[in-house]
């Protein structure tokens, strides 16, 4: 049962670039929307673009405002040492929003080799070996 509500409540990094990538190339929707939990100077810093930039603070002023309650909600922070997401995906949730939480944050989406946004423009990164396949697109799990 523990499993079962993991992947209930979690998604992974791979997982959300997966689904992005595929509704973006089929002119879809996501069925999600991702939304990052951080400072306006973290956001600025680099961001998964198309998300939703709503600090954790904020989700009582403006939540109602800037998501869908009948749109499941993907929430992020930093990364594994960080609990911003889970604090702010349990103030979306006590609030009426389906959540879920993408493990690893935006430090494992830049070191996966996605593309983000800064406030300079678009950037990206070169895989790291420790975390994402580099010679393949599938780590096999």
């Amino acid at each position: 049962m523990y499993f079962s509500a993991s992947l209930a409540f979690h998604a992974d990094v791979s997982d959300v670039a997966s689904v992005l990538a595929a509704a973006a190339a089929g002119g879809a929707d996501p069925g999600f929307v991702l939304v990052d939990t951080r400072s306006t100077a973290s956001w600025d810093q680099g961001h998964v673009p198309g998300a939703v930039h709503l600090p954790t603070a904020l989700v009582p002023e403006q939540a109602e405002e800037l998501l869908d309650r009948s749109v499941p909600v993907v929430t992020y922070c930093w990364g594994p040492g960080c609990n911003g997401a889970t604090r702010a995906a349990l103030a979306l949730a006590e609030r009426g929003f389906l959540v879920k939480e993408m493990l690893g944050g935006f430090e494992y989406w830049v070191r996966e080799g996605f593309a983000y946004e800064t406030w300079e423009g678009p950037a990206e990164k070169a895989a790291d070996p420790l975390t994402a396949p580099v010679d393949g697109d599938d780590c096999g799990c």
